[in-house]
């Protein structure tokens, strides 16, 4: 079976870039590149690589990276950075300002 990893770029612009691959280091050097006009990352080199999971059976890994794409900024700096015992609190959805007009 083929592992994968899921691994998060950090942006020449500040911003991230979730991917899922059988070999990260290879990945990260194509991003670095350019050879994919289209791609997100194309703009917004060079990239560097914030953080990799562990190897996941394929099913696992894609589903990782789809569920931290939908992570807002805060929940994936605070999975580069290791700080685990945020990201429940970073999992709650972000409560707007009641209006205090009446």
């Amino acid at each position: 079976m083929n592992l994968l990893q899921v691994y998060i770029l950090e942006c020449s612009d500040g911003s991230y870039y979730t991917g899922v691959s059988n070999d990260v280091e290879a990945r990260v050097a194509l991003h670095n590149t350019g050879e994919d006009k289209k791609a997100y990352t194309y703009s917004r080199r060079p990239v560097k690589l914030a953080w990799v999971s562990y190897e996941l059976d394929p099913n696992q890994a894609i589903e990782l990276e789809k569920q931290i794409k939908g992570w807002r900024r805060e929940k994936k700096m605070a999975l580069i950075n290791g700080e685990w015992d945020l990201l429940p609190e970073l999992s709650k959805t972000a409560k707007k300002p009641k209006n205090l007009s009446s």
